[in-house]
Formats: structure tokens, sequence, C-alpha cells
């Protein structure tokens, strides 16, 4: 594995704008505006309020994969229910060992990571076999985000360029973030994109940082501080992201 060049671990952090359970559970509002996530980090991922699309953040830009598949540009007032985002700097990195199919790229990536008890951000460019992307349309609050998901519009990719942006979180933090690796996908024409189903593997780029420091802001709306949120929301959460 190739390593860049130095970087301080200590700025290595990863930002979620509040719990994923609260996302889980239907909370689709928050007054949380772009401009204060760009605040804490220039990559990532997330979604918008009243869950209207999928979030790319790539390069400092942020853009939405609507229900209906369009890409666009995002203005920095527009507010945001959930949001995981870093400072990327690459910290190591290694090209795929040739075409993978879905599960060998997940197997790769895993091989990637010294501990699976540790955050990781993965910035992946290349070429694509086949990407499969699915975005939602816009929702009422408090529907459960596992009913959503069976409305969910799906699309395919075939022969694309583009990045794939996302984490990798600890399986105990489930509760806060995604569980295991969480991405999203952008197409270097920025046409086309959403959150990652699947996809076959031509040639890629896999950068990787380590992130050491959590930060979780918790919201502070009646919603969210009101809520019973003692359910375990895991299987809804792995049946809502795949």
């Amino acid at each position: 594995m190739s390593r860049p060049s130095a970087f301080d671990p200590s700025k290595s952090r990863i930002y979620v704008s509040t719990p994923v359970n609260a996302l889980v559970e239907g909370i689709y509002e928050q007054n949380v505006p772009l401009s204060d996530i760009l605040q804490h980090g220039d990559f990532g991922l997330g979604t918008f309020n009243d869950l209207d699309g999928e979030m790319v953040l790539l390069d400092g830009q942020i853009y939405r994969v609507a229900g209906d598949g369009t890409v666009s540009l995002v203005r920095a007032d527009t507010l945001t229910p959930f949001a995981c985002v870093t400072f990327y700097r690459s910290m190591s990195y290694e090209h795929s060992p040739g075409e993978l199919t879905y599960a060998e790229f997940q197997a790769w990536l895993t091989r990637l990571m010294p501990s699976p008890n540790l955050f990781y951000a993965f910035r992946i460019e290349g070429e694509f076999t086949q990407v499969r992307t699915r975005s939602v349309p816009k929702q009422e609050n408090y529907r459960p985000l596992v009913e959503v998901a069976k409305e969910q519009a799906v699309f395919d990719f075939a022969h694309v360029t583009g990045t794939l942006v996302g984490f990798f979180t600890p399986a105990f933090m489930a509760s806060v973030n995604v569980p295991g690796l969480h991405l999203h996908f952008l197409s270097a024409d920025r046409q086309q994109g959403g959150h990652l189903l699947e996809c076959q593997v031509k040639q890629v780029r896999a950068d990787i940082q380590f992130l050491y420091t959590l930060e979780l802001a918790l919201p502070r709306n009646v919603d969210y501080l009101l809520w019973d949120f003692q359910r375990d929301i895991r299987r809804d959460l792995d049946q809502a992201e795949k």
C-alpha cells in the first residue's frame, strides 16, 4: 500500500451532524444549513431536509442526486437532517487488482483497513463496468426510513467513470452512523449518482483516510429532544441502506 505525503493524524476526524438513528426513525427536518456542514469538512455524504435526495460532498462542492436521478449543485442555505463529513486528506492508497465483482470489491476494501474498530474515509476513483445506485423521493416527516426505502428509485449505469465517496463505521457505532461501508457515487461528468447499491469495478484507485476522532452534534429541536430512541434500529438500518 502506497502512502502520500505526511499528514498530522490529530487533524483526522469525522463529523456527524446528528445520530443516524434519528434519520432511521423518520426525523427528516433539522435546522442545520449546509454552510454549517462545510465548516466541518469538504468531503462526505448525507441527505437533505424531507429526505429530498442523496448528498455527495466532493472537493468542497455539494451535489444533490434527486429522486428522479438528476444531479445538481446545492445552495449553502439548504438544510440537512443528516450529514457525515471530514476534511479529506489521503493517508494511503492502492490500485485495484484487476476487474472486481461487488463482493470482491468489498473484500478488497476490507483488506485495506487494518482494524474494524476505527473510522475510515474512502475516495475511490476510476472506471466501473457497472454501477447501481438509488435515491428517494421527498418525504413527509416521521415516516420510518425502512418504509421509505421500499419506494426508492434505482439507477443503473454502464461503463462509467466516477468517484465513490464514503466512510467505514465500526459496528459498535451503529446508533451514530451507518455501520460498515457506506458509499455514494458521482460520475465524472456530474450527471449521474446516488447511494451505492452495487458495482463492478474495471480499474480504480482507492484512497483512504484513517479517522481517529469522532465529533457528534446532537440536535436541539423538539422532535429529537422528546423522541424515545430505545428501539434497536440495526435491522431497519440494514434494510434501508441495501
